[in-house]
């Protein structure tokens, strides 16, 4: 799995606990995987539509690192599945692990968008082609 983003645990980012707030962390897998999503399927209109059992291993404390990765399951016909895991960074302990999340592509309209894609590709392949 590829981590391409990392976060820094802050004041705000933290429970009553003074751990990381569960709720902060999908805000970031949430936005991680559309980001995702919108470049695989070159579709600005792409939104979440599952999200799958979260299993919460370990906590974030504030000043951490934590990494997000995102990996791609499935391509369907108008949605991307993938799979996520968010680690510390410092100590490579996992945080958290999600194993589908579902994002689909919408036309003007707000309906499914077929998007002809099977595979993962690669900014640098696009511009190849061009």
């Amino acid at each position: 799995m590829n981590f391409h983003t990392r976060k820094w645990i802050k004041p705000q980012d933290l429970n009553p606990n003074r751990s990381l707030f569960g709720g902060r962390l999908l805000e970031w897998i949430d936005e991680e995987a559309a980001l995702y999503a919108i470049i695989q399927l070159e579709n600005p209109r792409t939104v979440t539509k599952y999200i799958s059992e979260i299993d919460f291993k370990s906590s974030a404390r504030e000043g951490d690192i934590v990494e997000i990765g995102i990996e791609p399951v499935k391509f369907g016909t108008a949605s991307l599945t993938l799979k996520c895991e968010v680690r510390n960074k410092m100590t490579r302990e996992t945080i958290i692990t999600i194993d589908k999340i579902v994002m689909v592509g919408l036309d003007e309209n707000g309906n499914a968008k077929p998007h002809g894609k099977t595979k993962v590709e690669y900014v640098k392949d696009r511009l190849e082609d061009k």
